[in-house]
């Protein structure tokens, strides 16, 4: 495990690359991340992102978590670190080359077949064929526009005391600037207007990466 030397202040660069470098990415995740950043779609989750989905995953005790955007399979590799032994993770994406990339990044890392979902498919497809409220942890990792229209079936399958997820949405600093109107930040706003309008829900934005939305279902 490398050094990570002394914390710089939060809010910069600096803070940002301790952050990363202080989520130490085993050679399985580090093998997964140089094939993701080859693959179409958003860019694999950061290390400080993917440590903190773990964390997550772990308070939540998560035994069944649902991953929109396979991510190339290392998001799904900080889940299960996170995620009770016997937990399952359903991975669905709509890209073939995604899933094909996060079974070859399951299988190096020795992850078990009876732990893993892989269905290919859009969320407009599968979200139907999911249970409501069976999910301890929903992680949304794809392109906003893919499951921006189906966020109500998204928290449906969130059980209370359970987290919703979704990174991406301080990419490029669009979603603060007004003059931005392009699909894909229009696509965020309406995610987070509708999260945190949500009575049901406690939110935050952390600033890490490029940006987790994360949401708690309350009772």
């Amino acid at each position: 495990m490398s050094a990570v030397g002394s914390p710089p202040g939060g809010g910069t660069a600096e803070g940002a690359a301790y952050a990363d470098r202080f989520a130490v990415e085993t050679p399985e995740m580090a093998a997964a991340r140089e094939r993701a950043v080859h693959l179409p779609g958003p860019p694999p989750v950061e290390p400080a992102v993917g440590a903190t989905l773990a964390v997550l995953a772990s308070s939540v005790d998560a035994r069944s978590v649902v991953s929109i955007g396979s991510g190339g399979g290392l998001a799904g590799l900080w889940l299960m670190r996170g995620m009770r032994a016997d937990g399952v993770l359903t991975a669905l994406d709509g890209d073939p080359e995604q899933l094909r990339a996060t079974r070859a990044a399951f299988a190096e890392a020795g992850i078990p077949a009876g732990r893993a979902r892989m269905i290919f498919g859009t969320p407009a497809e599968v979200l139907p064929r999911l249970s409501s409220a069976a999910y301890d942890m929903v992680v949304c990792a794809g392109p906003p526009r893919e499951y921006s229209e189906h966020l109500a079936a998204l928290l449906g399958l969130v059980r209370v005391g359970g987290t919703l997820t979704c990174h991406g949405l301080l990419e490029g600093s669009r979603v603060a600037d007004r003059t931005a109107r392009d699909p894909h930040t229009v696509a965020w706003r309406e995610i987070t207007r509708t999260i945190r309008e949500d009575e049901t829900l406690l939110s935050a934005v952390l600033p890490i990466g490029n940006g987790l939305l994360v949401a708690t279902k309350r009772g």
